[in-house]
């Protein structure tokens, strides 16, 4: 049997972690390459949706990615706001993060921004993400994100039909299943191995609560390079999965009857010695600061705005309802709400941080994590108050219970998330101009669903009337 390539490093990896490469020179960064066996760098950057788009280009001509960037023609990426008489859309890398690519031989990835005329364009979600940072950064605060994406590994069978890759995974109640995880190691041990030889920490492999249905957790950091790994995340597990015939689907809810794909987002801000979020008087017992208090409240503010952005899908609404799965257990939010322990509320507080459970692995990170610092620093600006915490399971929770204790649903559909935003001036403004073709581009995703009919609609109508 062939060694695989990938799976021989692991002894390499061990127990310590590599470092990022950092390089003070394009020179030097060049000669490591080079030495790697790495031909061409990836100048990669994602559009509207998130999704990772790039150009190979040799090694020998980094610097141009560094000074004029690649270049694209911007009406054929989505969401850029270029027509098609418009300038170039130059993808201009940061030489801070370029990384190997140990699924992929020959290759490295550069993490690019883009530009028109020699500037930042305000359309690409990155430099809208700076933005907000900026603002951060004015108070000399960094926000810090963990990002636990969620994930379906699946196989087409012979009818072209999606299934869970390993076809004895059928548990009614696979969560922590050791089987169902022990049967995809190899998947899973290629996938942490490729990261973690890169220098991103994987701590935690799961099964999670669907067949077919795994996390992999990673160490927090600044919310910049978050999203950057995330991104990262979605190429190597795409890839390594492509290879072995199998597909690996962020997709929200790919079964109507099991738990969907979600990817819970852990805040925090930090002045550089210490956790803002945390102060351990708190009489709720969650060791929340004030500051951090603050900053809930605009969360649960602008929950249906911050829907549209986090959960930016007509499926990722058959996630965000209310109501059990056929497991027994939910782990979506359906409830602009939070509490201790308590995962039945859109923000769960895990003492001196939060955990934000609405978005999913569809959301585009920079655009989620941009539109999460707005409402944050403006809870925090009018000090809003969130409230008392809800410590008790809310999916059994009546209508008028809800109700009487003035906790509100999340939107139920694409539409009314779209609606919500559109209508949301902080979190409009804070992301424009990009907003306005986030809002169009989703309107028109919303009228091609509607005006689909679907299997559900022929087998209950072509014949019922």
């Amino acid at each position: 049997m062939t060694a695989d390539p990938l799976l021989s490093t692991l002894a390499q990896v061990g127990a310590a972690l590599p470092q990022p490469l950092k390089f003070g020179t394009v020179d030097a960064a060049q000669a490591h390459l080079s030495a790697q066996g790495v031909g061409h760098v990836l100048a990669q950057f994602v559009d509207i949706h998130g999704v990772a788009k790039a150009k190979a280009v040799p090694v020998a001509h980094l610097q141009s990615i560094l000074t004029d960037g690649a270049g694209f023609a911007g009406f054929a990426i989505w969401g850029v706001g270029i027509e098609p008489h418009g300038p170039d859309f130059m993808a201009v890398g940061d030489l801070g993060t370029i990384s190997l690519m140990p699924w992929q031989p020959g290759f490295a990835r550069i993490v690019c921004e883009g530009h028109v005329h020699g500037a930042p364009w305000p359309f690409d979600s990155r430099v809208l993400l700076r933005r907000q940072i900026d603002r951060l950064t004015a108070h000399g605060w960094t926000l810090f994100t963990g990002l636990e994406p969620e994930f379906s590994l699946l196989r087409r069978n012979a009818q072209g039909q999606i299934e869970p890759c390993d076809p004895s995974d059928t548990l009614a109640k696979p969560c922590y299943d050791y089987k169902g995880l022990s049967r995809t190691r190899i998947f899973l041990e290629r996938l942490s191995i490729a990261l973690r030889s890169t220098g991103i920490d994987v701590y935690q492999i799961d099964h999670e609560d669907a067949n077919g249905q795994f996390e992999i957790n990673y160490t927090y950091t600044d919310c910049l390079t978050s999203c950057d790994h995330f991104i990262f995340f979605k190429m190597a597990a795409s890839e390594i999965a492509h290879e072995m015939g199998l597909v690996c689907s962020f997709m929200p809810k790919p079964f109507a009857n099991r738990p969907g794909n979600g990817m819970h987002m852990h805040l925090s801000i930090g002045d550089g010695e210490r956790n803002l979020f945390q102060d351990r008087s708190d009489p709720n017992g969650l060791e929340l600061s004030t500051l951090g208090y603050q900053f809930l409240g605009g969360l649960l503010a602008h929950a249906p705005a911050l829907a549209a952005l986090c959960a930016p899908t007509v499926n990722s609404y058959k996630r965000l309802v209310v109501g059990r799965s056929l497991t027994g257990a939910t782990w979506a939010p359906a409830y602009i709400s939070y509490g201790d322990n308590n995962r039945s509320t859109m923000v769960r507080i895990p003492k001196g941080r939060l955990e934000l459970r609405l978005p999913d692995g569809s959301c585009n990170p920079y655009l989620a994590t941009a539109a999460v610092i707005a409402a944050g620093l403006d809870g925090v600006a009018r000090k809003l108050d969130p409230g008392a915490p809800r410590n008790v399971n809310l999916y059994d929770w009546s209508e008028s219970q809800l109700a009487e204790a003035g906790i509100g649903k999340l939107p139920q559909n694409l539409d009314a998330a779209i609606d919500a935003l559109a209508a949301d001036a902080v979190i409009c403004e804070a992301l424009a101009p990009l907003t306005d073709e986030f809002i169009r581009l989703k309107r028109m995703e919303w009228i091609e669903y509607m005006r689909h009919v679907s299997e559900w609609e022929i087998k209950n109508y072509l014949e019922f009337f």
